[in-house]
């Protein structure tokens, strides 16, 4: 944009340069041929008035020596010329041109005349003056000097360059103005599209200086000052409200569940006793349900701090922490990697709380005699986590709504489970500027990928060509 700002005053500019030297460099060429066509008419007239004796009389006079002298000073060619149009007296330097003809047949005819009306700087030809040689009122012949043009153009041609270097100047201060006044009206404008990108990224605390530019933006600064600040707030609220909801329900619920489970040894009836079993499970479903909201709201307010930690490690720790489960479940889980360290730069617990929803999905879907595998490498500059399954899979419809809030597949109703536990897995990946995809394993099942940045000055991470599968791409492009 500043590129066509500055364009746009600098096409301005030329134009009005072009406007106005254009007549100024012609007025320049034609006054410096009048001024020598003056000098060279009074010289004319002079010779005429000497040269009536040598028309006359038939004899050269003091007239061959005046226009010797004068072309051996001025190096300027001069001749009289009769009626009969011959030539009684000339100078060394007389050479009659093209022009010369149609001047002297004006001259003959009474009038003193000149051409051409001015010299341009690609003007090759002579300047012509010719002045009649009147005797009582008869026209006995006319008196031609022929000027060079070649003082003449370069004069002309040195004012034009001149002109030129003025208008180039002028330019020149034009663009150094026009940048100036481009980047003082599009700086707010730049700002505003950094801070725009920095709180899309996380940073709600960024704004814009308002006091940059003219006053038009500088109020389109202050009112997106505001909206941020309006935004943030209500994020601010929404969040407290999730997570004060979320921790101020759990007391109702213990006791709603000591008063539910108090009334199981007063039920004899077995019909009652299913239906008080269903509501133990139900509070305890609620139960999970409201820590969920509570993780959730306390990811969703993480900065931008991040932290660096070996995903080797934590993919370890939590595979120990989840075997209990998966072999009360008959469930084999294991951790295919290697003991070397893999850095990943993350926001606090990322990788801990998105492996554990994933481990828990795996783990839960796979049912009795299945597998799950954690895999740990590093990958595009950055290290990949993989959590594979034996598990039903789900089709490309279903992985595209797997991240949203309270979502749960068609044939997973009755499971154990509140729905968010891939939704907070996504928004800490987010927040780390990481990936999270998942694609239908090569037989059955699914593979669940984590992917985290290495940190910039980790010595331990290199470069290597493998590439990251093609599927693997951001949460929100899926």
């Amino acid at each position: 944009m500043r590129r066509r700002l500055v364009i746009s005053y600098l096409l301005l500019m030329v134009l009005v340069l072009i406007a106005l030297e254009t007549p100024l460099a012609a007025t320049m060429a034609s006054r410096e041929t009048e001024q020598v066509r003056a000098d060279r008419l009074a010289d004319a007239t002079r010779f005429a008035s000497l040269a009536g004796p040598a028309l006359r009389d038939g004899g050269p006079g003091p007239i061959e020596s005046e226009l010797t002298s004068y072309d051996n000073l001025y190096g300027i060619g001069a001749a009289i010329v009769d009626r009969d149009r011959s030539t009684p007296v000339a100078s060394p330097r007389w050479q009659p041109g093209p022009v010369t003809a149609s001047v002297l047949d004006i001259a003959l005819s009474g009038q003193q005349t000149s051409a051409p009306e001015s010299i341009w700087p690609w003007t090759n030809g002579p300047v012509v003056v010719a002045v009649p040689i009147s005797d009582g009122g008869e026209v006995l012949g006319a008196v031609v000097i022929v000027t060079p043009s070649d003082p003449i153009r370069r004069v002309v041609t040195a004012w034009w360059l001149l002109l030129a270097l003025a208008g180039l100047l002028a330019v020149l201060a034009c663009v150094l103005t026009a940048f100036g006044l481009a980047g003082w009206v599009l700086r707010p404008v730049t700002e505003l599209d950094a801070v725009t990108h920095e709180i899309a990224e996380g940073d709600r605390g960024a704004r814009v200086q308002h006091s940059l530019g003219p006053p038009e933006l500088r109020r389109l600064a202050a009112s997106f000052n505001h909206m941020a600040d309006v935004v943030s707030d209500v994020m601010d609220r929404q969040r407290a409200f999730v997570a004060h909801a979320s921790h101020q329900l759990r007391n109702p619920l213990t006791a709603l569940r000591l008063r539910v489970e108090e009334l199981g040894p007063s039920l004899t009836d077995p019909d009652g006793r299913s239906e008080h079993q269903l509501a133990l499970e139900e509070t305890d479903r609620l139960a999970l349900v409201l820590d969920a909201l509570l993780t959730l709201a306390r990811a969703e307010r993480e900065e931008n701090e991040r932290v660096t930690v070996d995903a080797t490690a934590v993919a370890a720790s939590r595979v120990a922490a989840w075997a209990p489960l998966a072999r009360h479940r008959s469930v084999a889980l294991r951790l295919a990697t290697t003991d070397a360290p893999a850095y990943a730069q993350t926001v606090p617990t990322a990788v801990d709380q998105a492996l554990d929803a994933l481990i828990d999905n795996a783990v839960k879907f796979s049912g009795a005699g299945g597998a799950v595998t954690v895999t740990v490498a590093r990958r595009d500059n950055g290290v990949t986590l993989e959590v594979r399954d034996s598990g039903p899979g789900m089709t490309e419809s279903q992985l595209g709504q797997a991240t949203e809030r309270f979502w749960r597949a068609p044939d997973a109703q009755n499971v154990d489970g509140a729905g968010l536990g891939l939704t907070i897995a996504a928004v800490l990946v987010d927040a780390s500027d990481g990936r999270l995809t998942m694609r239908p394993g090569e037989s059955r099942g699914l593979i669940a990928a984590l992917w985290f940045p290495a940190p910039e000055l980790d010595p331990s991470v290199e470069p290597v060509d493998d590439e990251l599968p093609a599927d693997l791409l951001p949460t929100s492009a899926r």
